[in-house]
């Protein structure tokens, strides 16, 4: 059976996803100070849905690696790291054991970044970059991956700035845009309990207000849920806090109302 969600990303050729990670000053964490831009690949790899079952018991799961999509996901990070001044570009692979597939996806990124003297490159094996990201995750500034490493590394990540409720993810892709929540997880064990933060879902809302142009309207929600976070602590019990979907929500809702009582 096939995801749906990785049905679209395929049908709407949305292959790239990019999540800025970054830490929240009212949300306290060993590392205080994350600034770190995940760009994944998003419609291959072992999320090709490629899997059939050769004899009883035996299943085989294709990991599908492009040229074409390793260079223009390349691209599109270092592109990115120019446009946003940023300074340096992390591929994340496993060439160290598949040499073939994974060697393909970090030769376009050495590529890549040949058009991009002035952005610093490095890469590193998965493994040893989640360990990495934990130790010192200053190390880091763009990052660019393949599917499967991607989600990975994003949910490490997203677990050290305070969970899975707070940032959100962007697809893009040369014709279509699709927001959603940073980790994409579903949130299904605490559905209809009120206490889901609504965080990642309003900030993809914000992000989609940019896509669009209406740049405004998208701070004043950016703003309305910083100030929710950072400064009055309304905090739902994934980040320590006791308060409701609701709460979250009414609290941004009211600051909105303030700022835009002269509209």
């Amino acid at each position: 059976m096939k995801s749906r969600n990785v049905d679209l990303r395929q049908q709407l050729d949305l292959f790239v996803n990019v999540l800025h990670c970054h830490s929240f000053p009212g949300i306290t964490c060993r590392h205080g100070d994350i600034d770190i831009v995940i760009v994944r690949q998003n419609t291959e790899g072992e999320y090709s849905m490629l899997e059939n079952e050769s004899v009883p018991g035996v299943v085989e799961s294709l990991k599908i690696i492009t040229a074409d999509n390793s260079m223009r996901l390349a691209e599109y990070a270092f592109k990115y790291a120019k446009e946003n001044n940023r300074k340096k570009v992390t591929a994340i692979h496993k060439a160290n054991i598949m040499k073939i597939a994974d060697g393909l996806f970090l030769q376009c990124c050495k590529d890549a970044a040949k058009k991009y003297p002035e952005i610093e490159f490095n890469s590193m094996i998965v493994d040893n970059c989640c360990m990495q990201l934990v130790a010192d995750p200053n190390q880091f500034d763009v990052m660019v991956t393949t599917n499967l490493y991607g989600s990975i590394v994003s949910n490490v990540i997203c677990g050290m700035v305070g969970g899975a409720g707070l940032l959100s993810g962007r697809n893009y892709g040369d014709k279509y845009a699709v927001f959603e929540p940073g980790t994409r997880n579903t949130g299904s064990t605490i559905a209809g309990k009120n206490i889901a933060n609504p965080t990642a879902m309003l900030n993809a809302s914000a992000d989609l207000l940019e896509h669009l142009k209406l740049n405004h309207h998208a701070h004043l929600i950016r703003q309305a849920i910083n100030k929710t976070i950072n400064e009055d602590k309304i905090h739902t019990p994934d980040l320590g806090g006791q308060a409701t979907s609701i709460d979250v929500v009414q609290n941004i809702i009211k600051d909105l109302q303030l700022n835009t009582q002269t509209w």
